[in-house]
């Protein structure tokens, strides 16, 4: 019972988000349109704007809709790059570790019920190497954050772990975003912003760990 009023409740506001709309309320247009109205907003009432972006943030990306590419450019335009890698850092893994633990309380018994087996070899590799592996996902723009954190949730990966390789893993692109918000009025769109030669230096940095684990291996192996 407890799991179906769980999925009617995420099923709910994940309906609600597209039968009404709401993404146009989270597009890059509709920030610039507002852009005055919403900077005097967040100047009169500072603290009580960052809660409540925060809050969005954590659950735009907990329900896995679109909108979390936008707002970190927002966040940029609005609180700067500091404070905004601040807020989405930990917004988007708070968010992030929400989805990851809804998907494991909702469909992991399912999944291990129908595919078991390949399941058990998902799980037996992530016990090796689950904090490099889920870091490399992590690092490369090329995998949609929301998968992974639906399909982490299948594993047996420790919520802790998820969350702090999540935090650090997913730094670098926050930081860019966020940064390249500051100057959001140059921006049409997101496409533009992570260019080939960036996405190939994030998939060189989330292979370095396991360069390091082998060269670590290999020394090792010398000497004994």
């Amino acid at each position: 019972m407890k799991k179906a009023v769980l999925a009617l409740v995420l099923i709910g506001a994940i309906a609600a988000y597209f039968i009404f709309d709401l993404g146009q309320y989270l597009s890059l247009e509709n920030f610039k349109a507002s852009q005055a109205d919403i900077v005097a907003a967040k100047d009169a009432n500072p603290a009580l704007y960052i809660a409540g972006f925060f809050l969005l943030y954590v659950a735009v990306t907990g329900l896995s809709i679109p909108g979390a590419a936008i707002m970190s450019l927002v966040a940029g335009a609005l609180f700067g790059v500091v404070l905004g890698t601040l807020i989405v850092s930990f917004a988007s893994t708070m968010g992030a570790t929400l989805a990851f633990l809804s998907s494991r309380y909702l469909l992991r018994d399912w999944v291990q019920g129908k595919f078991g087996e390949r399941l058990r070899a998902v799980d037996d590799g992530l016990e090796k190497d689950g904090a490099f592996y889920l870091f490399t996902l992590r690092l490369t723009p090329v995998f949609p954050f929301f998968v992974i954190n639906l399909l982490m949730g299948l594993t047996r990966i420790k919520t802790g772990t998820f969350f702090w390789v999540s935090q650090i893993g997913m730094l670098p692109a926050t930081i860019v975003f966020v940064n390249a918000g500051t100057q959001i009025s140059r921006i049409e769109s997101t496409a533009g912003l992570l260019s080939p030669t960036l996405i190939a230096s994030f998939v060189a940095l989330a292979f370095f760990p396991w360069a390091a684990k082998g060269i670590v291996a290999i020394v090792k192996r010398s000497r004994g």
